[in-house]
């Protein structure tokens, strides 16, 4: 197992907020030994004082839940150095030496070519491996070429192109559902779901992101990675074992499956939005175009709604739906599968069934039709399930894969490519305006909506802009 990390943006917003706490994690659930070093590498210059105050205030504020000795370890196996990402010679002062780094760029994702070759130009000692954190690219010719960079510097198995999601509890427990549930898996198809939401609405605007989001948007920012990689285990055929190699086959197949959209339907098949001022709670939000660090020439969208189908055998016929969007009235993390209605009643009504994945909080909820006072009578019947917490959070178990090398919940090469060949022909199309930006308050429930039912649609269009 590796004993060495170096964070190149160590004492940036992904350092201090879900690096060092998951380290923090790892350390209490006694996963990093004695000898485990860390180096935060950055630009600005720190004095030792001034860093070591830093990371204790970090571990403080997002790691409180932690035992204070092993907070207290992490602080005191922590170090800074100043290395600039583009000067070799910085660089290979921090990464050299005899035994194998974790190399993790918690970088925007514009400096990942340069970074890595850097690194390749001052080498890595034998059994290094580099993360990357999402965006892979920017659309797929860049992502081809990032990696063929990668594939220069180090073998593919010693690429961890992570996405927190899939290290989460409940995205997790999506696939382990279905395929340890009997009743589940033999309905787990287009004859059975007539169509499966993937959504992540949050009531949390930019929070101080304005500086990324702004150049990418909800679509790049969630549906092209943290979305596509949870239709992939919702949809992808049993692997013969949970093995990276098997695992990631399956969700390459559940991509290369997805029918790309063509400009005749991206217009009926995808909406964007972008948030208008408003009230989410008590709290007044401004436009998005006001917002620090925004430029409304740029038309960036908040909210990106797009459909897909599957070219396969069991999913010939089912909807996915994927769906996020900030500063919306509530808070809906989840995966909602529709189930088709019973052919025929011979009394009454019936709603389909849903089944309800929540993600954030972890949930288990499944919808069903009961019997209420005669047999001309159905009631809904709903049964949930609370989740309990994992032994450890989504960053500490991404960072134990990484030292111990297992590369099974991280983005294959091909994975990140045909991820954009998805997304593509929306972004293009997007970019020509093909679709209206249309606009929603702040603290509603999103574009053509009501608030009635999450989700639903109320027939009417919004404004646009």
């Amino acid at each position: 197992m590796i004993t060495r990390l170096v964070i190149f943006g160590g004492t940036g917003d992904l350092s201090g907020r879900y690096l060092l706490p998951g380290l923090a994690a790892l350390r209490a659930a006694g996963r990093l030994s004695d000898d485990f070093r860390i180096v935060c590498a950055d630009r600005k210059n720190r004095d030792d004082t001034e860093f070591e105050s830093w990371v204790e205030t970090q571990l403080d504020r997002h790691a409180g839940d932690i035992p204070v000795d092993a907070r207290a370890a992490v602080t005191t196996a922590t170090r800074f150095r100043r290395a600039d990402i583009s000067d070799p010679d910085s660089v290979a002062a921090v990464v050299s030496g005899d035994s194998p780094v974790a190399v993790y760029l918690a970088l925007p994702p514009a400096l990942f070519p340069t970074a890595v070759q850097t690194l390749d130009q001052v080498g890595l000692p034998p059994g290094s491996k580099i993360v990357l954190e999402k965006p892979f690219g920017v659309d797929l010719v860049s992502a081809v070429e990032l990696n063929r960079l990668l594939a220069d510097l180090v073998p593919e198995e010693a690429v961890f192109r992570v996405d927190h999601f899939l290290a989460m509890t409940t995205v997790q427990n999506l696939l382990g559902s279905r395929l340890s549930n009997r009743v589940l898996e033999p309905i787990w198809n287009s004859a059975h779901i007539a169509r499966i939401e993937i959504i992540w609405e949050e009531t949390l605007t930019l929070e101080g992101r304005a500086g990324y989001y702004d150049h990418v948007g909800a679509l790049e920012d969630m549906v092209q990675n943290h979305l596509l990689q949870l239709l992939c285990l919702i949809a992808m055929e049993p692997p013969i074992t949970l093995s990276e190699r098997d695992l990631r086959d399956r969700k390459v197949d559940v991509l290369r499956s997805l029918r790309p959209l063509t400009d005749a339907e991206i217009p009926r098949r995808t909406r964007r939005a972008r948030y208008s001022a408003g009230t989410i709670g008590d709290r007044r939000v401004r436009s998005y175009t006001d917002e620090d660090g925004v430029n409304p020439r740029h038309r960036t969208e908040t909210f990106a709604e797009i459909e897909l189908t599957l070219d396969n055998w069991r999913w010939s016929g089912t909807e996915f739906v994927l769906r996020s969007g900030k500063a919306l009235g509530t808070d809906r993390k989840e995966v909602a599968v529709h189930f088709r209605p019973v052919p025929d009643l011979p009394f009454g009504t019936a709603q389909p069934n849903i089944l309800r994945f929540g993600l954030d909080p972890e949930t288990l909820t499944l919808a069903l039709n009961a019997i209420g006072g005669s047999a001309e009578q159905l009631v809904p019947l709903t049964m949930s399930a609370q989740i309990q917490p994992p032994d450890l959070p989504a960053y500490g178990r991404l960072v134990l894969d990484v030292l111990s090398g297992n590369p099974a919940l991280s983005i294959r090469a091909d994975e990140a490519e045909e991820a954009w060949r998805v997304v593509d022909p929306v972004i293009s199309a997007w970019s020509r305006d093909v679709v209206p930006l249309d606009e929603y308050p702040a603290g509603s429930p999103g574009p053509g909506r009501n608030s009635s039912e999450p989700g639903a649609p109320d027939g009417g269009r919004p404004r646009t802009t």
